[in-house]
């Protein structure tokens, strides 16, 4: 019997979309004021489902505990106020686009999980706007 558990969490960043082999022009062209050179920022709302076999001795799935601890350390701590194009590793050279912010937690979380666990990131950069992203 396989069974989906969620957790919820939040970060605040700062952000800025913008392809440096573009001109200008074609930055704003193509993201608009979230190409402005000074930043914006988003407060990121963000589901972690994990899937899998429910242990019949345990009764869970995984402890929802040590998965908390894993978004706290993966997730917050890594992105919570941060300029994310200026201060966090990974979009040094990738645009922090939701669609590869969400990759990017979700690799950071996959590697913390027993591979025999599913899981599925979705990720809120605002309330009408959300993207999915499960390993595929």
């Amino acid at each position: 019997m396989k069974v989906t558990i969620n957790r919820k969490a939040h970060f605040n960043a700062a952000h800025r979309l913008h392809n440096p082999q573009w001109s200008e022009e074609k930055n704003r062209e193509v993201y608009g004021k979230c190409s402005n050179p000074n930043y914006h920022g988003h407060n990121y709302e963000l589901i972690v489902s994990v899937k899998g076999e429910v242990d019949p001795e345990s009764g869970f799935v995984m402890n929802l505990d040590v998965l908390r601890q894993i978004i706290t350390v993966e997730v917050e701590n890594y992105l919570d106020h941060k300029n994310l194009n200026l201060d966090v590793e990974d979009f040094k050279h990738l645009i922090p686009t939701a669609e590869n912010i969400v990759v990017v937690i979700w690799n950071r979380i996959r590697a913390k999980l027993n591979e025999s666990l599913e899981l599925k990131v979705t990720l809120f950069e605002t309330p009408r706007n959300y993207v999915e992203y499960e390993g595929h």
